[in-house]
């Protein structure tokens, strides 16, 4: 089948699949109603008009929560490169979007992205041209693709990605994703691993630049509230960040297992929708259970002697990796992939994760062998780990070991920032 013929099929597939892509939109929107503000963004219908001024327009693309993290360093650089640049930061979450307004200047525009019909991407950029595109990781849309290509809109794939399994599926649709990965001016890549096997897909212009979540900065507020509340506890911390479905009840009994008195569990659900039922499954297992949300500045001394918090708030994971003398790596310990990492090295908390991590596999690797983490065989033997270690006076060795991994990789967002520089020739004019 030639990729012409793929992609017509594709599009009517999407075209046909509409009323069903809107109605899960609204139905998300019961528990994050803005899933249902400018619906019709996702069609390229914007009612509000792009901002203007002298700069031209750099789109960034990132898709959820770990992406738009992951490019507020890169935007920074960006800026520094282009002071006058007026950015349009797209989405697909509600998470993403929230944690996108703090990465705004009065000049810039959010969006919806499209649904990637040839209309809806074609009314997109036809509506905020932009004068060059990054998409953050792993987004890979073939119409998106194919119109920025017509319109020779130059596309970088930055701090792009590609697991085994991911590789593995892609293959079964290559006919379409191939030429989509063609259609990308430069591909910046995390990894030598990730490079190679984006270039065994097909992808051609692959530069290892390094992943730019070393280079987020743990802000100082939150890191300082965070041994804030950790002084004022009279136990020991054990945080489980950002857990997924299936996780949760493997964890709290496992949890109830260890001997009391047992340290403060944290558990900061991945997302938000889940937050009550999270909340809910930890009082079903006997255990005396707080919410972030029921207060403001610090807990009060009876939320204090709860078994488990729960962190329902949204932006605060290094206020919870502060406050922690060991964490657990959520998204590890079910076939699920992981979660970003980087983090908890960064806010010096020694990690330990289960046995799938393969989203973010050499990074798993390298926080390994510097000492940082270390790979549990299952939950239980993770929690049983962590209790020993918060009383362990090697832990300390630990916290040094993490913030040396850190620190000993930043430097990507300068390399990104400059390649795309390269390609943003007249940004200062509008397009």
């Amino acid at each position: 089948m030639s990729s012409l013929i793929a992609r017509w099929l594709y599009s009517l597939a999407l075209r046909l699949l509409t009323p069903v892509y809107l109605a899960r939109l609204w139905w998300r929107g019961r528990a994050e109603p803005v899933y249902r503000k400018r619906i019709g963004e996702r069609l390229g219908y914007y009612a509000q008009k792009p901002r203007r001024g002298k700069g031209g327009v750099v789109w960034v693309h990132a898709v959820s929560l770990g992406e738009t993290r992951a490019a507020a360093p890169l935007i920074e650089a960006l800026r520094r490169e282009f002071p006058s640049m007026r950015m349009l930061l797209t989405c697909s979450t509600a998470t993403g979007v929230q944690a996108g307004l703090d990465l705004l200047k009065p000049q810039d525009d959010q969006a919806w992205f499209p649904y990637d019909t040839p209309g809806a991407v074609r009314r997109f950029l036809k509506r905020y041209r932009p004068a060059v595109g990054v998409i953050m990781e792993t987004e890979i849309w073939p119409n998106m693709m194919a119109e920025a290509q017509q319109r020779q809109i130059p596309m970088v794939l930055a701090n792009a990605r590609l697991s085994v399994k991911s590789q593995r599926k892609g293959r079964r649709f290559a006919v379409l994703l191939v030429p989509a990965l063609l259609a990308f001016t430069r591909i910046l890549a995390q990894t030598s691993r990730d490079a190679q096997r984006l270039r065994e897909m097909g992808a051609r212009m692959v530069e290892v630049c390094g992943n730019t979540k070393f280079d987020i900065t743990p802000p100082a507020k939150l890191m300082a509230r965070g041994l804030e509340w950790r002084q004022s506890l009279t136990r020991s911390v054990v945080l489980m960040a950002s857990s997924r479905e299936g996780e949760e009840e493997g964890l709290f009994e496992a949890w109830r297992g260890l001997r009391e008195p047992r340290p403060l569990l944290v558990v900061v659900p991945r997302h938000p929708q889940r937050f009550d039922d999270v909340a809910a499954t930890a009082a079903r297992a006997g255990f005396i259970v707080a919410r972030r949300s029921q207060w403001h500045d610090k807990p009060s001394a009876d939320q204090g002697t709860a078994d488990v918090w729960i962190g329902d708030s949204m932006g605060e994971m290094p206020l919870y990796y502060a406050m922690s003398d060991v964490a657990l790596l959520g998204g590890s310990f079910a076939p699920l992939g992981g979660q970003n990492l980087i983090e908890a090295a960064a806010c010096g908390c020694p990690l330990l994760m289960g046995m799938h991590t393969f989203n973010f596999e050499e990074a798993a690797q390298m926080a390994i062998e510097s000492g940082a983490a270390a790979r549990m065989k299952d939950i239980g033997s993770a929690v049983r780990r962590a209790a020993a270690l918060v009383d362990d006076p090697r832990r300390n060795e630990w916290v040094e070991q993490a913030l040396g991994f850190a620190g000993a990789h930043r430097g990507a967002n300068e390399r990104m920032a400059q390649r795309i520089a390269m390609l943003m020739t007249g940004l200062d004019s509008v397009r």
